[in-house]
């Protein structure tokens, strides 16, 4: 009887001794098995561009994955980078709120005519109807959401209406699930207004020093093309010669690529690289690099690029 009873306490005993190590950042074992969780997906084509080749940032998705009790790499691949920043995707969003168990499945209210919505749920602890704020096209507008050249707003207004109102509802509700990143939409629509109204940029939680064109990016959540560059601007006033781009030969594609390539290799900022080395009104996409340009970039980048 006695050996049964040693034998069922070494059976409790067991899990204690023998705990299974998670990927973290609280013991040398954690952070050694996120090390090779990171390495194994920063060598896989199968993840998104901004984690490939890049363990650091495969270790961030990682954590924030087992803090949300999520896929890595359903994660990874709905996390986007905005100028710098990262952002939701607000499907999602949208997705860990109806999964968290502690709501019904959002739904949403909208004005007669459809031009603004609201997104609610039953809290299921309570019972109470959540009802969050109101969005309409008539904000998108004042907002200045709408007015930038490729908006979505301007065609797929409900889709984005609802995207927004999710993204509120979660933000006021629960924060907790968005672990206080906003939306990928919400950082592409914040836009900056010239003196005469014209968007001239569009903007990001951590502003440029510099104004900059907008390259042409798509979205992959919606197809909205974001960040497109501005129409042509019509002055007669004579131009002086450019002093960040003085006249010569203009660089190679492929000196450009070598510059994109490096800058995303060593995880910098395209556009702080760009302002370092006095290319004031260059696109991120280095269209129009002259040769000095480039040699000025190609400067700016770590001495081990």
């Amino acid at each position: 009887m006695n050996a049964v009873v040693d034998i069922n306490q070494n059976m409790e005993l067991a899990p204690q001794t023998n705990a299974a190590v998670m990927p973290g950042f609280n013991s040398q074992g954690g952070w050694e098995l996120a090390n090779r969780i990171g390495k194994a997906f920063a060598a896989s084509s199968l993840v998104p561009a901004q984690y490939q080749n890049n363990v650091a940032n495969c270790i961030v998705a990682l954590e924030m994955a087992n803090r949300m009790g999520a896929s890595p790499l359903m994660v990874m691949q709905n996390l986007y980078i905005v100028h710098g920043n990262p952002g939701w995707s607000s499907k999602f969003l949208i997705a860990c709120f109806n999964q968290s168990g502690r709501f019904s499945a959002m739904r949403y209210e909208w004005k007669d005519d459809r031009s603004g919505c609201r997104a609610w749920a039953m809290e299921k602890a309570t019972g109470e109807k959540l009802i969050g704020p109101e969005v309409t096209v008539a904000m998108a507008n004042a907002e200045g959401w709408s007015t930038k050249n490729g908006s979505k707003w301007k065609t797929m207004p409900e889709l984005m209406l609802m995207y927004r109102a999710a993204a509120f509802f979660v933000r006021t509700y629960a924060p907790e699930i968005s672990m206080g990143l906003q939306t990928t939409e919400e950082m592409q629509d914040v836009v900056e207004v010239g003196p005469t109204g014209n968007v001239t940029s569009v903007t990001s939680a951590r502003k440029p020093s510099v104004v900059m064109p907008q390259a042409k990016v798509v979205d992959q959540d919606t197809g909205e093309i974001y960040n497109k560059e501005p129409d042509p601007v019509v002055d007669d006033a004579p131009k002086k010669e450019s002093k960040e781009y003085p006249a010569g030969a203009l660089a190679t594609e492929g000196e450009r690529k070598l510059i994109i390539n490096r800058t995303k290799n060593n995880s910098l900022d395209i556009l702080d690289l760009i302002d370092r080395a006095g290319l004031t009104g260059m696109a991120p996409n280095l269209d129009g690099l002259t040769k000095d340009g480039f040699l000025a970039l190609r400067d700016q980048l770590p001495k081990a690029a």
